[in-house]
């Protein structure tokens, strides 16, 4: 089995060549995570790049311990003044191991979640490894809400993925089908891809 961080360092390289087709005006584009721009995403996924474990302690106390904030004080730090400023950040950080205290399934949920926050509004496809999206979707579903994860928002459903060989949740569970990237998305709170879903339970991530 692939280690992660070769999922992890292959998926920062990809969303590299990826916007480095992009007109840098696109880079205002309102991602897929609400208040933030393209921009802003990229400059949080370099932020999440840098982190170390000492490193989240010290920028979690100097943001009064509000998770909120600390996310913003990272893309405030990382965001470069033009965008190919902040894509030489994200190239400079294609390779790092470094992490916060999470397991290591987190990195996934970072690189592939983030990705699509920022490739669906511009209208770019990519294929991800499927393991890859699998270990993140598993990781999410076991994760609380409150850490990022989907826990409590997946209750009671179960997610087939139409992809792959993959299903989450109760036997018995109210049912959501399609592609596993979009169930990945939509148990981590991303409603842009609930048209890409099926089954009753689809009005309960809704």
């Amino acid at each position: 089995m692939k280690d992660v961080w070769t999922w992890v360092h292959a998926e920062r390289a990809a969303l590299v060549a990826d916007l480095a087709e992009v007109d840098a005006a696109r880079w205002e584009t309102p991602s897929l995570c609400p208040g933030w721009s393209v921009h802003d995403v990229v400059a949080h996924l370099i932020d999440n790049a840098r982190t170390t474990r000492l490193g989240i302690v010290r920028a979690m106390v100097r943001a009064r311990f509000d998770f909120d904030r600390q996310n913003a004080d990272g893309v405030r730090r990382e965001r470069g003044a033009t965008p190919a400023e902040t894509l030489d950040r994200l190239r400079a950080v294609v390779t790092r191991t470094t992490t916060p205290p999470a397991p290591l399934d987190s990195r996934l949920v970072e690189e592939v979640v983030h990705g699509e926050d920022v490739r669906r509004p511009l209208g770019i496809t990519h294929t991800y490894a499927p393991t890859a999206v699998e270990r993140a979707l598993h990781y999410q579903a076991r994760t609380s809400v409150s850490m990022g994860g989907a826990k409590q928002r997946i209750a009671g459903l179960r997610l087939e993925a139409t992809d792959a060989e993959l299903a989450l949740g109760e036997a018995g569970g109210t049912v959501v089908r399609g592609p596993a990237v979009a169930l990945l998305l939509a148990a981590s709170g991303r409603t842009a891809a609930l048209d890409d879903l099926s089954g009753a339970g689809v009005d309960a991530l809704r």
